[in-house]
């Protein structure tokens, strides 16, 4: 998208904003009204003072309380990127990319990079602000970074820039070096 990047706005994909979106319909509805079902139950055992059941079940009201408003607060600031608006000739937030390790052992990765919000290593989500999300952020196919991480410097290829399903890389349109 053209819209003015803000650092401070926390930029997530179209499906990472429906994702918590649906989330968050889920907590008001659903959850609100299963925690409500457990304090009531828990009212019925008499003396609140000494109500363990009651104790935890105001626990998770507050955690849930306190998930909601994280969401909406998220939800109200965030910069959504139109996965279909794309570019693939540079890394940027919404692509998938295929790397290259070219030091041993000469794995192959793909990731998605997504936003802070919704970033996710084991579904091969990572944020932009991660290390390897910093170092391929604006980078094109054919590019080659080195990444500090915790277990040394990787020395990573850009093989692909896709757009589409972040489990089937390409599906939409890619740009790959031949």
């Amino acid at each position: 998208m053209n819209a003015k990047k803000n650092d401070n706005q926390p930029t997530i994909t179209r499906s990472g904003y429906e994702r918590l979106s649906a989330e968050l319909v889920e907590l008001r509805t659903v959850r609100r009204s299963d925690i409500a079902q457990q304090l009531e139950e828990a009212r019925s055992f008499g003396d609140l003072s000494e109500n363990a059941e009651y104790a935890a079940a105001k626990e998770e009201q507050n955690k849930l309380e306190t998930r909601i408003l994280q969401l909406e607060t998220q939800l109200s600031k965030a910069r959504v990127i139109d996965e279909a608006t794309l570019d693939t000739d540079k890394v940027s937030i919404g692509v998938t990319v295929t790397l290259q390790e070219l030091t041993p052992p000469k794995k192959r990765y793909t990731y998605t990079l997504v936003g802070s919000e919704e970033a996710d290593p084991s579904q091969n989500c990572i944020s932009q602000k991660s290390p390897v999300g910093q170092a391929i952020l604006g980078r094109a196919v054919g590019d080659e970074v080195y990444v500090r991480i915790p277990k040394g410097t990787r020395h990573l290829k850009i093989l692909q820039i896709s757009v589409g399903d972040r489990k089937n890389a390409g599906n939409k349109k890619n740009r790959a070096k031949s």
